[in-house]
């Protein structure tokens, strides 16, 4: 990097800093009044309520184009001449515009973080409102201050509250028969709330109360609304269901209407991974946007997918610029700013660098004119990371520390944890370890306090959960796991029981993979739906092992939890890219249902990666259960087909894989009758083709235990629900195509009627909660498998278990639709059955009967088979 470049950007730097006053209108003033021949002056009231719709207007018009500062300065002094010595002779209610001044004020103070001034605007807003509404004038104010609440309890992590808040607002709205947009944004607002608290059944009914509503309301409502729905949905993950939303509102919009809803289209495209297609839908809605904000956005995403797609022509980036420049100033300028700066960092050049540099300084320079602190601290925080690609430690630092001081202060959270997580990799890159683990530390705890925005984060800005979130559970797990701290034989330094602080530093290590295994799910489900619960290691089984692989860039980390033991570390140096390679590799062998030597060499190697290291204390322990809490591309792998070049691992343990014991609480199987509820396919539905042993293994099923059966036209979404709630039996045996993918919305079974997505079949295995006496201890999918190419598919299947409620789930992650799959349930069940047995023994006795079978032995036919979750 040139001497030069680095000038330039320190003097964006000065300047950005060097801004520190901003003019403000004055807007208390008194509009003069002309008269005119024959038309009497105002009366004192007539021009207080002039006055003081002049200063509502202009907050208004303030807050639209998210100049939030001189919204609070109008509104507040709104509000102030509405108290009751200001605004007696008004003509109209001060009381209740008073507290609408108050809901506005509260609002633009959220968006600018001041937590305190915005709880203290609504409390005195709430004091204002009539105990009782009786008019709709109060009833349409009081839900306005209510739905204005609900926003900031649920910005303050309060769900449950704001759901509530928001219900009773739309309670009134129903009541005045006020079915416009605020109605539809407090609808939309409970969705998020029921989302968010994993209320499915719940959100859908809402989402489907405005999809009733909308086509009885004029054009106009119907475009925003179903505009709206798409990006709902879209969030939320139901991609499919987003795109046929924004179309019906495309189908209805005039030219001139059609470009934001083109531009949400296009992000829909983009989270479908179709970047061309998202391409051509951001030009086409910068063609026709007569928005410049519009315009602006839809060349901004069209220019992080280019970018993505190394597809993007610098010579595009004046040009953008000049666009930027010309909106309106206020966050939505600064963020584009911002966001533009983003895609120039990743095409690394040096022109590049310095337009992001000067694109930073600008939006700094904007948000200090504008008292937006909030903004402020993302524009010094990126200008850091330029600093960091630059290698210029200390000037990054300084500017990380800004960041991180300004979002402090407004209690940023959401904005906090990123620029710690930047302030400790520059420590680590200057050797202060330290310092930088405390960094890390600082960050990590923030991410646990915003689980459930991190979906909805900075919706302007580009955000991504691998770019932004995963990156620092991994890079903290890699700093609390140096080799130097390694324990044990070939792979360890030292055969010494570990120091107490490598003891301490192993448990933060655990702690923070466990937590990426949450976080991974949350944003799976786009919501923080799981509740941790954390299990002490001492009190599970004596000879059960926990086993966590942590893949890391340059190495692989191994931590055990052996029975009555303190943890242990093993370090294998094997980088990312290899071990990858080799999975990939070895699963496409073992779904060959033949034998072939190259199968077992990989095998091999894996084995020597993932657990020779651990071998000998396994032995020693006396260890007969492995509990494996999988990481990243190892959630794909069939741990029970690792081969020592004898035998394979499921012939010495039982295995069973556990998302994170946060999350699980391990708990015997019930003492009770085996019984199972069944359901299943046989015929070809909805593009699926026949599955012609279903029949077969229901019946075998059927034939040894208790049962009820849903066979094929009796096996809809409706007659599961009434089964499951009706039925007290403890297993639910699904025989039918499924999916698992990385992606909630291709996560699914199939039913009679129509495919079932992950939220609604956990949805519907808990509505039997509500009924049954015991949760469902077992569900059994068969004849699923893991989404085709999808490297995270298993994420899916871990979601599925998790989230349906149930203790633990036995699926395949490859399909095998011939007859192995009857005789592998006869087995299973039949071991199921024996005394003192648990899940994860039963299934080790059906794989072992495999292995004795001619026909079977080959791990095609049994290694597909995984257990996820309780084990007992």
């Amino acid at each position: 990097m040139t001497c030069r470049l680095l000038r330039y950007i320190r003097f964006c730097i000065c300047v950005a800093i060097g801004i520190i006053v901003v003019s403000v209108p004055a807007l208390g003033f008194q509009p003069e009044y002309i008269s005119t021949p024959g038309q009497r002056p105002p009366t004192a009231a007539e021009a207080l309520d002039s006055s003081i719709d002049v200063l509502m207007d202009m907050g208004r018009q303030a807050y639209a184009e998210q100049r939030f500062n001189d919204a609070v300065i109008a509104w507040s002094q709104a509000a102030t001449a509405l108290r009751p010595e200001s605004a007696a002779t008004a003509s109209q209610s001060p009381q209740l515009s008073r507290a609408l001044a108050l809901s506005y004020l509260t609002a633009a103070y959220l968006k600018l973080s001041h937590w305190d001034p915005a709880q203290k605007s609504i409390t005195q807003s709430l004091d204002l409102l009539p105990a009782l509404p009786a008019s709709a004038l109060e009833q349409q104010v009081t839900a306005q201050v209510h739905n204005t609440l609900g926003s900031l309890q649920f910005a303050q992590g309060q769900i449950q509250s704001a759901l509530e808040t928001w219900q009773y607002a739309g309670r009134l709205y129903a009541r005045i028969d006020d079915n416009g947009t605020r109605h539809l944004n407090n609808l939309l607002n409970q969705v998020q709330a029921q989302q968010a608290l994993g209320y499915y059944q719940q959100a859908r009914r809402t989402l489907g109360t405005v999809e009733q509503y909308l086509p009885q309301q004029d054009r106009s409502l119907q475009i925003r609304g179903y505009q709206k729905l798409g990006q709902t949905y879209r969030l939320i993950g139901e991609l499919e269901t987003s795109q046929t939303h924004l179309k019906t509102a495309l189908a209805l919009a005039e030219e001139q209407e059609q470009a934001p809803i083109l531009l949400e289209l296009g992000n829909t495209l983009q989270a479908q991974d179709d970047g061309p297609g998202a391409i051509a839908l951001y030009q086409q809605a910068a063609m026709v946007a007569t928005s410049a904000d519009v315009r602006v956005k839809a060349r901004l995403n069209g220019l992080k997918t280019q970018t993505a797609a190394n597809s993007f022509p610098p010579d595009q980036l004046t040009s953008l610029a000049d666009d930027i420049a010309a909106m309106q100033a206020g966050r939505g300028q600064i963020y584009a700013y911002i966001n533009a700066a983003q895609s120039c960092l990743k095409l690394e050049s040096p022109h590049a660098l310095q337009t992001a540099a000067q694109m930073l300084a600008q939006a700094i320079q904007i948000s200090v004119a504008l008292h937006d602190s909030h903004a402020e601290a993302y524009g010094r925080g990126y200008l850091g990371h330029v600093y960091e690609i630059l290698q210029q430690w200390s000037e990054a630092q300084t500017l990380t520390q800004e960041a991180i001081a300004i979002a402090q202060s407004i209690n940023a959270t959401d904005i906090t944890y990123q620029w710690q997580w930047q302030l400790g990799r520059l420590l680590k890159q200057q050797q202060q370890t330290e310092l930088a683990l405390q960094a890390y530390q600082d960050a990590f705890t923030n991410l646990q306090l915003i689980k459930q925005d991190l979906v909805s984060i900075n919706q302007d800005l580009q955000f991504s959960f691998r770019d932004s979130v995963e990156p620092i559970y991994r890079d903290y797990v890699s700093l609390l796991l140096q080799p130097e701290n390694a324990t044990q034989n070939k792979y360890a330094s030292t055969a010494q029981p570990p120091p107490q602080n490598q003891t301490n530093r192993l448990q933060k290590a655990r702690t923070v993979i466990e937590s990426l295994q949450v976080a991974e799910l949350d944003n799976f489900f786009r919501t923080a739906c799981f509740k941790e619960q954390q299990v002490p290691l001492e009190d599970l089984q004596p000879d059960t092992a926990v086993i966590y692989p942590i893949i890391l860039a340059d190495r692989l980390e191994l931590i055990i939890s052996l029975p009555e033991q303190a943890l242990q570390q093993y370090t294998v140096p094997v980088t990312q890219t290899k071990l990858e390679q080799t999975l990939v590799d070895w699963r496409f062998q073992l779904e060959k249902p033949h034998t072939s030597p190259i199968g077992k060499k990989l095998g091999k190697e894996l084995y020597t990666w993932l657990i020779e290291p651990i071998a000998s204390p396994l032995e020693q322990a006396n260890v007969q259960t492995l509990v494996f809490v999988l990481d990243g591309a190892l959630r794909n792998t069939p741990m029970a087909a690792l081969y020592d070049g004898e035998q394979y691992l499921i012939e010495h343990y039982a295995v069973t894989l556990s998302p994170g014991l946060q999350l699980l609480g391990p708990q015997p199987l019930q003492e009770t009758k085996v019984t199972a509820l069944l359901a299943g396919l046989t015929e070809a539905r909805h593009g699926f083709s026949a599955l012609l042993n279903v029949e077969a293994e229901l019946k075998t099923v059927d034939s040894l235990i208790d049962s009820d059966l849903l066979l094929n036209q009796d096996f809809t979404t409706h007659s599961l629900t009434q089964a499951v709630a009706e039925s007290n039996r403890p297993i639910v045996h699904l025989a039918t195509h499924g999916q698992f993918s990385s992606i909630a919305e291709d996560t699914f079974i199939l039913a009679w009627d129509r495919a079932i997505p992950v939220n609604q079949l956990s949805a519907l295995l808990k509505a039997g909660d509500l009924d049954r006496s015991d949760p469902i201890e077992l569900l059994i999918l068969s004849a699923c498998e893991t989404a085709t190419g999808d490297s995270r598919a298993a994420l899916g299947l871990a979601g599925m278990a998790l989230q349906s409620g149930t203790r633990s789930t036995l699926a395949s992650l490859w399909h095998l639709d011939d007859a192995s799959g009857a005789d592998f349930s006869r087995l299973f069940y039949q071991a199921l059955q024996q005394p003192n047995t648990t899940k994860a023994k039963a299934l080790q006795a059906a794989q072992l009967d495999f292995l004795k079978d001619p026909d079977y032995r080959h791990p095609s036919y049994w290694s597909a088979y995984v257990l996820v979750g309780n084990w007992l």
